[in-house]
C-alpha cells in the first residue's frame, strides 16, 4: 500500500517478520512506543505500530491495556467478556470507549497518533460478527453493537480508523522526509 509518492507500507510479515512483541507497559502509548521502537531496531527501517483498548469509565479504564488478556494469558473473547459483564453488574454507567493508539518512528524521530470511539457497555451479547469486545460495545451515534454492523458501518465510527486517518495525513504532509 501506498501513501502518497515517498511512503510505502508493508505488513511485519511481508517483511518476513514473525515475532510476538511483548506488551509490559500501563498504558497504550507506552506498548505502541516499545512496539515501533522494537521493529525499529530489528529492521532499521521506519514503521509504525499500534496498541489498543476498552477502557471503560465506571471500572477506573480497565480492562485497558489489558483488554486481550482481561480473563487470563488465553485471550478468551468470550471469557473477557464475561469478566467485564460480571463486573458492571449493578453498576449504572456504562460509558466507555475503544482507544488506539499509533507510535510512528521515522528516521529516529518517533509521533503519537490517538483515535477514539466513545459509546458503552450493553448488559448482553448482541450481533455475531467483529470480534473481542463488540458484541457488548455500542458507539456513540448508533443503536447497534459493533458486532451487529457491517465493516463499512463500523469503520465509520472505528478507533483504529481515526488513528490512522491522523498518521496518513502527517504521512501525506510529510512528503519531502527522507527515509532510511
Amino acid at each position: 500500500m501506498a501513501i502518497g509518492s515517498s511512503f510505502e507500507l508493508i505488513s511485519l510479515a511481508e517483511a518476513g517478520i514473525d515475532v510476538d512483541i511483548p506488551e509490559p507497559f500501563d498504558t497504550l502509548e507506552e506498548n505502541a512506543i516499545a512496539k515501533s521502537k522494537f521493529i525499529y531496531h530489528l529492521t532499521g527501517h521506519n514503521c509504525f505500530s499500534e496498541d489498543t483498548g476498552l477502557e471503560v469509565e465506571a471500572l477506573n479504564g480497565e480492562p485497558g491495556v489489558k483488554s486481550a488478556r482481561y480473563a487470563g494469558e488465553a485471550r478468551s473473547f468470550d471469557e473477557n467478556i464475561r469478566k467485564l459483564l460480571g463486573k458492571l453488574v449493578g453498576i449504572p454507567n456504562r460509558k466507555a470507549r475503544f482507544r488506539a493508539v499509533i507510535s510512528l518512528i521515522i528516521n529516529g524521530e518517533k509521533s503519537l497518533f490517538e483515535g477514539i470511539c466513545d459509546g458503552r457497555i450493553i448488559n448482553e451479547k448482541k450481533g455475531e460478527g467483529g470480534f473481542g469486545y463488540d458484541p457488548v460495545f455500542i458507539p456513540d451515534g448508533s443503536t447497534h453493537s459493533f458486532a451487529e454492523m457491517s465493516l463499512e458501518q463500523k469503520n465509520y465510527f472505528n478507533h483504529r480508523r481515526k488513528a490512522a486517518d491522523k498518521l496518513v495525513v502527517f504521512l501525506s504532509s510529510h512528503q519531502h522526509i527522507k527515509t532510511n
